[in-house]
């Protein structure tokens, strides 16, 4: 679109452009409640997830997202730009974005020593990494099965109490404590 054209409807920027800046994008309070959410998760760790139809804006929701955790102290933001790569791409790919030597050597042992490394990584770093990814579906299920074994290491590590789910004779869920060993 030429400049005349923007100019003669008040516009900076091409409004169906893809690189439309952050701070030209409409913040509704939806996407603001959503942004302050995530941004109290940090603090804890775990996983947010934006759903959605086509078109409804979860990239650009995701955008504000990694612009607002991105102007944080302690925050390192990562963006997985090949959502459908493997887990030995997925690893090295981690490593890059957050500065880790993670390079798969063997298909036994290897994600078993990538993870620890990483959550060694994790433990020494004084910043808190947040990985964003955008076309989450098309991730390998084991590349999602490792992302969950990822956050949550520290959980298995901690003396959470467990609990259980059980039935009763009336059919009503209950919970008990499942006994430690």
């Amino acid at each position: 679109m030429n400049k005349k054209i923007l100019a003669l409807y008040g516009l900076k920027w091409n409004p169906f452009a893809p690189d439309v800046p952050v701070e030209a994008l409409h913040m509704t309070r939806r996407i603001e409640s959503f942004c302050w959410r995530v941004q109290q998760l940090v603090g804890e760790g775990g996983f947010a997830l934006v759903t959605g139809a086509p078109g409804t804006g979860k990239s650009v929701t995701l955008r504000i997202l990694a612009e607002r955790l991105g102007a944080q102290r302690e925050v390192k933001i990562g963006i997985v730009t090949r959502p459908q790569a493997g887990l030995a791409d997925f690893y090295r790919e981690m490593g890059d974005l957050f500065g880790v030597e993670l390079a798969p050597h063997n298909r036994w042992a290897g994600a078993k020593v990538l993870r620890d490394r990483w959550q060694t990584h994790i433990d020494a770093a004084l910043s808190r990494p947040v990985l964003i990814v955008d076309e989450a579906q098309e991730m390998p299920p084991a590349v999602l099965a490792e992302l969950r074994l990822l956050s949550s290491a520290r959980l298995e590590r901690s003396n959470v109490p467990a609990q259980s789910s059980c039935r009763s004779t009336s059919h009503t869920p209950c919970r008990r404590p499942v006994p430690s060993s």
